[in-house]
């Protein structure tokens, strides 16, 4: 069972990952239920934050296999331009990690991985 698949929220919105030569990427593929602003329309930004946040845990997940997921100690999320209405992709890369918890960033981007929609930063206590 892949990261992923062991989170709830993951499996409700949809979310695949791939493994590439940069790493994993995760997808939060576009349904009608993610618009936040139907004037727009836009990504909500709670869907938006979601993908980030379990980008980063499965990156963690995956470096540092453990029987539980690393639970979230702060999360900060800047929101740097609206999501469009189709798929979003994410990666995260930990930036430093100690025995107990590790430092992500991940980035959520849409036609072009250096024009991103959101970006994330957290702490996470590992497993121990």
């Amino acid at each position: 069972m892949s990261v992923l698949e062991r989170m709830p929220y993951a499996r409700f919105l949809g979310l695949t990952s791939e493994q590439t030569d940069g790493g994993m990427i995760v997808t939060l593929p576009f349904a009608d239920r993610l618009i936040g602003n139907p004037m727009l329309p836009a990504l909500h930004g709670g869907a938006t934050a979601a993908l980030l946040e379990m980008t980063a845990i499965a990156q963690v997940a995956a470096t540092w296999p453990q029987e539980r997921l690393p639970k979230p100690i702060n999360v900060s999320v800047a929101y740097l331009r609206s999501g469009r209405p189709q798929d979003v992709h994410a990666r995260a890369r930990i930036g430093k990690a100690g025995r107990r918890v590790a430092y992500v960033l991940a980035e959520a981007w849409q036609d072009d991985e250096s024009q991103p929609i959101a970006s994330l930063t957290a702490h996470f206590l590992l497993a121990s």
